[in-house]
C-alpha cells in the first residue's frame, strides 16, 4: 500500500508538472511582438530591432518590433502592463519605466508588480556638452555660473522626465545650484540650441556626438561612465569632477514582460537575450550605439528595477520636479 501511495503521489506531482514543461517546450509557436514606446530611429528603437533579430533566429519564431509611441512611453507600457501574460508580448523598459509612475500620480501600472523582469540588454550613459561660443570651458566653470547667478543657467532636453532632464537635475541637486530646464520636442532641437549658445547646455547621449566635438560645434564638459569613455578618453568623468555616483543614474534598457509570465518562459526569453548579447557582432554594434552591454538574470533586472524606482524617486523629489 505505502508503494502504490508513493506512486500515486509521484503520479501527481508529474502531472501537476507537465503544463508547465510542455508550456516552456513549446514556446514560442507563433511571433513575439517587442513593444518600444518611442518612435523608430531612436538609440532605443535600433538596440531592440538589433536584440529582436538574434531572438529571432534563437527562438525560431519572428520577434517583431512594435512601436508604440505617446506620453514618454507611458502609452505603451499601460498596454503591455494589461497583455496576456504568455510570452507572445515583450516590451523594452528605459528609465520612463519607473519615473512616469512616480511623476504620474494616475500612471494606470506599477513598474514592479505589474512586470516580469526578462534581462537588462545595456546602459546608455551620457555626455554633458556646451556650444563652442560659450564661456563654459569646463563643467566647474558653469556650476560655478550657475552659483553666481541663479536661475541663469539653462539646460536643453528632449522632455519632462527624460534622462537629459534628470541628469541636469541631478547636477543640479548635487551641486547645490539652481539652473533652468529648458524642454524640447526630442534631442535633435534641444542639441541645435545648446550649440547655438541660446541653451547653455545639456546632457546627451554620446551617440553621435563626436563629429560635432571634433567640428568644433560643441564642447564636452564631462561623461557619466564610472571610467573614462574610450571614445572621449579627454574628457573627465563626473566623479574626477566632485560629483561620485554619478555613473548610477545612467539610463538602463531592459526587457519586460507582463507580471505572471511563466518562469520557464521568461527563462527561454532570458536565454535568447543574453545569447544575443554575447554575440560579438551584436556587442560591437550596440558599443558604437554608445551603450554598454549588460546582460543578467531575470532576477538581476528585477533588483535593478527596484533600485531605479528608488533612485530616480530620490532625484525627482529632491529637484521638485513635477509632471
Amino acid at each position: 500500500m505505502n508503494i502504490t501511495r508513493r506512486q500515486a503521489g509521484a503520479g501527481l506531482l508529474g502531472a501537476l508538472a507537465l503544463p508547465g514543461f510542455a508550456r516552456a517546450q513549446s514556446f514560442p509557436s507563433r511571433t513575439i511582438r517587442l513593444v518600444v514606446g518611442f518612435a523608430a530611429g531612436g538609440p532605443t528603437d535600433v538596440i531592440a530591432r538589433v536584440v529582436a533579430q538574434d531572438m529571432s533566429a534563437s527562438l525560431g519564431q519572428s520577434v517583431i518590433v512594435e512601436n508604440r509611441t505617446g506620453a514618454n512611453a507611458l502609452v505603451a507600457t499601460e498596454a503591455v502592463a494589461r497583455e496576456q501574460a504568455d510570452g507572445y508580448t515583450l516590451m523594452v523598459t528605459t528609465l520612463s519605466h519607473s519615473v512616469n509612475s512616480i511623476l504620474l500620480p494616475n500612471a494606470r501600472y506599477h513598474p514592479l508588480r505589474d512586470f516580469a523582469p526578462v534581462s537588462l540588454l545595456a546602459v546608455l550613459p551620457l555626455i554633458a556638452v556646451t556650444g563652442a561660443t560659450t564661456p563654459y570651458r569646463t563643467l566647474a566653470q558653469l556650476v560655478d555660473a550657475a552659483k553666481a547667478k541663479p536661475g541663469e543657467v539653462t539646460y536643453g532636453s528632449a522632455g519632462n522626465g527624460g534622462s537629459a532632464h534628470l541628469a541636469a537635475a541631478l547636477l543640479a541637486v548635487q551641486s547645490g545650484t539652481e539652473m533652468t530646464h529648458v524642454p524640447f520636442r526630442g534631442n535633435a532641437p534641444a542639441l541645435t540650441e545648446v550649440m547655438s549658445g541660446r541653451v547653455s547646455f545639456m546632457f546627451y547621449p554620446m551617440i553621435g556626438l563626436a563629429d560635432h566635438i571634433a567640428r568644433g560645434s560643441l564642447r564636452p564638459l564631462g561623461v557619466s561612465t564610472a571610467e573614462r569613455s574610450p571614445d572621449y578618453p579627454q574628457v573627465p568623468t563626473m566623479r574626477e569632477i566632485g560629483y561620485p555616483g554619478f555613473e548610477d543614474y545612467s539610463q538602463g534598457l531592459g526587457i519586460a514582460a507582463p507580471a505572471g509570465t511563466p518562469e520557464p518562459v521568461v527563462a527561454r526569453l532570458n536565454a535568447a537575450v543574453r545569447a544575443s548579447l554575447e554575440k560579438p557582432e551584436t556587442n560591437q554594434r550596440l558599443k558604437s550605439l554608445g551603450a554598454i552591454v549588460t546582460a543578467s538574470t531575470p532576477a538581476e533586472f528585477g533588483a535593478f528595477l527596484e533600485r531605479d524606482l528608488d533612485r530616480w524617486r530620490r532625484v525627482i523629489e529632491a529637484a521638485k520636479i513635477t509632471g
